[in-house]
């Protein structure tokens, strides 16, 4: 793809964003919900392992063969094969002898194209991410549609441009709308499909009181009790709310922000392993990290050598 053709590509190394479950964080704007990520994967470095999101994503290699793995189907895709990601299921791209491509990853939050607010129609964008009644992978060939493929470089070329302005971040919500409309022609969703998606809308924005405080006050102690008082729920159905939400439990979920910030602090500070430790809300360092290399597979000492020995040779895009 000739939008490509200037750009970086980064090594696909995304461990530090992984919690223990495989859940893959990645901070969005609030008013710009949008991530593009130019990735190279390759046998001698990529980031192992299935993952798991929120954010709804497209995934474009751009040369060679790649496997794609979500749940228990592995997908061939040819370069330009433009996949719809089934995102709430642990997906990975295989490794295998010789393998070694560039990708276009494309995610964003369902809110940044359709919110309770929006009209109704406005759901359709989203539809080839819930049409998932058939098993077959929902892969669009780029090269054999013209206006899709047309839709993902101006895409590109609009987000990686040299100027970061409110015009061009419109342009890039207008290239992804017509990518979107070009996807719903081929996977239509069905009416039950959107009255459920209506009903997980409702349930997170009913929690966001929670989310809120824990963003603003992670460190800080949140009893289940407190949580389900804040949103006017009973334990019980909390909980269960809060687990179809999130896919995890407030504890859980509490303990992966904690973590998140504790990888912000070992990256771009040079406090201590103990400060950084009892700054996010952790009682000790030894639990600190014992959590950290449960998620992340390394300590957190490890985890800031190799994080300020890797900062030089990587190129941000």
């Amino acid at each position: 793809m000739t939008a490509c053709s200037t750009l970086a590509f980064e090594p696909h190394d995304i461990a530090a964003q992984l919690d223990a479950r495989g859940h893959y964080q990645v901070p969005l704007d609030g008013e710009f919900a949008l991530s593009i990520k130019l990735f190279h994967y390759s046998s001698l470095r990529h980031t192992r392992g299935p993952t798991w999101h929120e954010r709804l994503e497209l995934f474009v290699p751009l040369e060679g063969r790649t496997l794609f793995r979500m749940g228990d189907r592995t997908i061939e895709l040819d370069p330009g094969d433009l996949l719809v990601v089934e995102n709430r299921t642990l997906h990975h791209v295989v490794d295998f002898p010789g393998f070694d491509t560039r990708a276009i990853v494309v995610s964003f939050r369902p809110e940044f194209v359709y919110s309770l607010g929006s009209p109704s129609y406005d759901y359709t964008f989203l539809a080839p991410f819930y049409s998932s009644s058939e098993r077959r992978p929902r892969v669009l060939p780029l090269p054999k549609e013209p206006d899709a493929c047309q839709s993902v470089r101006r895409l590109v070329e609009c987000r990686f441009a040299s100027a970061d302005t409110p015009l061009y971040r419109a342009g890039c919500k207008a290239f992804l709308l017509q990518l979107l409309f070009e996807l719903g022609h081929r996977f239509p969703a069905s009416e039950q499909q959107h009255f459920d998606f209506i009903r997980q809308q409702q349930r997170a924005l009913r929690l966001k009181a929670v989310f809120d405080h824990v963003r603003e006050h992670y460190a800080e102690r949140l009893t289940v009790a407190h949580a389900a008082h804040m949103v006017g729920m009973s334990q019980p159905q909390f909980m269960k709310t809060f687990k179809k939400v999130s896919g995890m439990t407030l504890v859980a979920y509490v303990t992966h922000v904690r973590l998140a910030n504790g990888t912000r602090l070992l990256r771009d500070t040079d406090r201590t392993i103990a400060d950084i430790a009892c700054c996010v809300g952790f009682s000790d360092q030894s639990y600190f990290d014992k959590m950290f290399k449960r998620a992340f597979g390394r300590t957190p000492k490890a985890f800031r050598l190799g994080s300020h020995g890797s900062k030089s040779s990587q190129v941000l895009t």
